[in-house]
C-alpha cells in the first residue's frame, strides 16, 4: 500500500482522538497577516485563482507524514488547517516551519518579504523545516540577515518555489524551473522523493494549501550558481 494511503489513515485516526490538541505558531502568525510591501527586486508572478476544493490528505507522501499528523493533529497548522489558507499564512501556523516563515516574511532580513507574492499565485513549494535551517553554518545565516545579504537570501528562497501546483506523481523524476530561474531536479519515486543535487529528503509532501502544494524537506536547497 502506498505511503499516501497509510499517511492518510494515520492522520484521520490521530485527528479523531485529539480534537482539543493545541497547534500553530503564535510567534509567526503576525508575519503572514499582511506582509510588508514587496521589494521591487522580488520576482513578479501572476495572480491565479485558488485550486478547487479537494481532500487535503489525498496526495500525502513521505515517511514523516505520520509524525507530522501526531505532532500537529488539529487546528490551522494541521494538514486540514493548512488547506484552508494561502501558503505563507498556512506556513505561519505550522510549528515545523518557523525559520522559513521568518525568512520569507521580513523577520530575518527586512529587505526580503515574499508573503504577498507567495499568497498571490499558485505554486509548488519545497519547504525546509526548522531542523534543515539548523544545519546551515551560523555565519551563513548571519550574512543572509544583513542588507548586503538580501539578494542572496531572496535567491535561495525563490529557488525553493515553482510556479503551478504539482502532485507527487507530477514532480517525481522531473527537472523543474524554479521561480529563481535555475533548474531543480526531483529524484526518486512519488512515494519516496528527493530534491536537488544534495538529494534533500521529502519528509512529508503533497500538503495542500489554498493556493499551493507543499513538500516539507530536511535540507535547505542551494541554487547551482551559489554552490
Amino acid at each position: 500500500m502506498r505511503t499516501i494511503k497509510r499517511a492518510a489513515a494515520v492522520v484521520a485516526v490521530v485527528s479523531a482522538v485529539a480534537l482539543t490538541a493545541a497547534c500553530g505558531s503564535n510567534d509567526s502568525q503576525a508575519s503572514s497577516g499582511g506582509g510588508q510591501a514587496q521589494e521591487k527586486s522580488s520576482p513578479a508572478m501572476p495572480e491565479t485563482s485558488s485550486s478547487p476544493t479537494m481532500d487535503p490528505m489525498a496526495d500525502l507522501v513521505g515517511p514523516g507524514c505520520a509524525g507530522y499528523a501526531k505532532q500537529v493533529s488539529t487546528g490551522p497548522g494541521s494538514v486540514q488547517g493548512m488547506s484552508e489558507d494561502p501558503v505563507a499564512t498556512a506556513a505561519s501556523n505550522n510549528p515545523l516551519l518557523k525559520t522559513l516563515v521568518a525568512s520569507v516574511s521580513g523577520k530575518l532580513n527586512k529587505k526580503v518579504n515574499l508573503v504577498d507574492t507567495l499568497n498571490g499565485g499558485e505554486f509548488t513549494v519545497f519547504a525546509p523545516v526548522d531542523s534543515a535551517f539548523a544545519k546551515l553554518p551560523k555565519a551563513t545565516v548571519k550574512t543572509l540577515s544583513t542588507p548586503k545579504g538580501a539578494k542572496a537570501l531572496q535567491t535561495v528562497l525563490t529557488y525553493h518555489v515553482v510556479q503551478g501546483q504539482m502532485t507527487p506523481d507530477q514532480v517525481a523524476g522531473k527537472t523543474l524551473t524554479t521561480v529563481e530561474g535555475e533548474k531543480l531536479k526531483i529524484g526518486g519515486t512519488a512515494d519516496d522523493l528527493t530534491v536537488g543535487a544534495g538529494k534533500a529528503k521529502v519528509i512529508c509532501g503533497g500538503v495542500h494549501t489554498a493556493n499551493a502544494t507543499v513538500y516539507l524537506i530536511d535540507s535547505v536547497l542551494m541554487p547551482p550558481s551559489m554552490a
